[in-house]
């Protein structure tokens, strides 16, 4: 598949920001017209605001990444006007049951996705404009990852009055302003990562005896992974999240994997995870104490409708499910459902609440936008030549889509319920800022990836390059 370089990959980028913002702009008519029987004047202005917003980094991408991937924006952008739209949708929604006026653009939920939104695409700007080369960011790895410890550990610490959220404790609440500082925690954590594995990386890699056709490290080298395990439930049982603590713990495995290539890391990794999150729940039964919210959710993933759940601490999942079984194959249209009927549906259920109204088909459809965004991430972790860049790339794309499936997990009950936000749609800053963070650094390991080499354009399509050596699992031709 030729490259896309310069002018070419922006101009492909703006058409698909445009198309992006006028599926937008449609969800937002279809909505009124199903609430209100009519089409407001100003039914435009949320996907033409959102449109002024991408343009602006759009052009900082343009000039700052000339080379970076033209999906990537335009990708994140349609998520994230649907998720403004939908917020917007449950504010139109809430005014009709009170019987007031059609809210402002600016008010409610979604008047305040649209200010985070703002937010977020300045601090990707940002990003983009003080990390010229993404290998600047490995002299401060050390610091990062202590950064990333601190922040997993605060809410832990603190006590559940200034923590806790639905029997999560995930946040930093002070007045009327609260902070998820995981979310931030997941990037500099990715980059400590992959400063540390590529320096231990042949290390690591040495095997000691071969099981099944596998090659297992030496009992020496298992050191750092049982520090991430003992964090990761130490996360499970003090902050009493599931998510939180498979997202650090399979952050780290996978990077470990693609440094080695050695597929025993993956089987060790999840032996350990499973086993500490089995017997977490047999403590939780037991002995009860930090380990009861864990066997609580369980004990609801196992049987939300028993009748001790159904209409109490299991009343949002099985809302949930039953939102998602009412939309069936197409759904009810957008703004004809009753997503109200799951609580914090702009939150941890807005997946729920969207499937109900777009059906399955909608949320495929939404999961395809998912899966290219990690796809264009594993692309660029493919193509860029350096180790860090690899893991980094590799390690952010692998953090989204794990996060997006943690959530999905949580709320078709195949996996137990997390405290998760979901990327680029749910309300909330904390979540929107650090997953525009992740798509600037993705943005620039593109750029370094596709930019042809200094003193040529790089290779024509249809002519062969040398196989460049790379080590770990993302070894490759790299194509042109």
């Amino acid at each position: 598949m030729p490259r896309v370089h310069g002018r070419n990959g922006r101009n492909a980028e703006l058409g698909l920001l445009a198309l992006a913002m006028v599926i937008v702009a449609l969800y937002g008519a279809i909505v009124e017209t199903n609430l209100l029987d009519k089409i407001t004047p100003t039914f435009w202005v949320p996907a033409v605001l959102l449109s002024i917003l991408f343009l602006g980094l759009h052009l900082v991408v343009r000039f700052t990444a000339a080379h970076a991937d033209p999906v990537l924006i335009p990708a994140v952008a349609l998520i994230n006007g649907l998720g403004v739209g939908f917020l917007r949708r449950l504010d139109i929604s809430d005014a009709l049951k009170l019987k007031q006026p059609v809210p402002g653009i600016f008010s409610g939920i979604g008047g305040r996705q649209l200010a985070w939104t703002l937010a977020a695409l300045i601090l990707a700007a940002i990003l983009l404009l003080i990390v010229r080369d993404h290998k600047s960011v490995s002299r401060y790895a050390y610091t990062l990852g202590l950064v990333g410890i601190v922040l997993v550990m605060i809410p832990a610490v603190l006590p559940a009055s200034l923590s806790e959220v639905n029997g999560a404790k995930l946040w930093i609440k002070v007045g009327g302003f609260s902070i998820q500082p995981g979310e931030f925690a997941k990037l500099a954590l990715v980059s400590f990562f992959a400063f540390y594995l590529v320096r231990k990386r042949e290390v690591l890699s040495l095997a000691s005896r071969r099981f099944l056709g596998i090659d297992f490290p030496r009992g020496r080298d298992l050191g750092p992974v049982v520090t991430v395990w003992m964090l990761s439930l130490l996360v499970l049982v003090f902050e009493k999240d599931l998510g939180t603590a498979l997202l650090y713990f399979g952050l780290f495995v996978v990077t470990l994997y693609v440094a080695t290539e050695r597929a025993s890391w993956l089987i060790i990794g999840l032996v350990m995870f499973f086993g500490g999150v089995y017997v977490a729940y047999l403590l939780g039964a037991s002995i009860g104490g930090p380990f009861a919210n864990f066997y609580d959710r369980a004990s609801i993933w196992l049987d939300p409708f028993a009748p001790e759940y159904v209409l109490n601490d299991g009343y949002q999942l099985v809302q949930g499910l039953l939102g998602l079984g009412t939309g069936g194959m197409f759904g009810t249209g957008p703004g004809a459902g009753s997503p109200r009927m799951v609580p914090e549906v702009q939150t941890d259920f807005i997946f729920s609440g969207m499937g109900e109204e777009i059906g399955l088909f909608g949320l495929s459809a939404l999961l395809v936008a998912y899966l290219l965004i990690v796809e264009r991430g594993l692309r660029a972790a493919i193509l860029v030549r350096d180790s860090f860049g690899k893991l980094v790339a590799g390690g952010l794309a692998f953090t989204l889509g794990l996060q997006v499936f943690v959530i999905l997990g949580g709320i078709t009950g195949l996996i137990p319920l997390t405290g998760q936000t979901t990327p680029f749609l749910s309300a909330g800053g904390s979540s929107l800022m650090a997953n525009w963070l992740l798509i600037g650094m993705l943005l620039r390991i593109s750029d370094a990836a596709r930019k042809p080499p200094a003193g040529g354009s790089g290779a024509q399509p249809g002519t062969k390059q040398p196989p460049v050596q790379l080590h770990g699992a993302m070894t490759e031709v790299i194509k042109p």
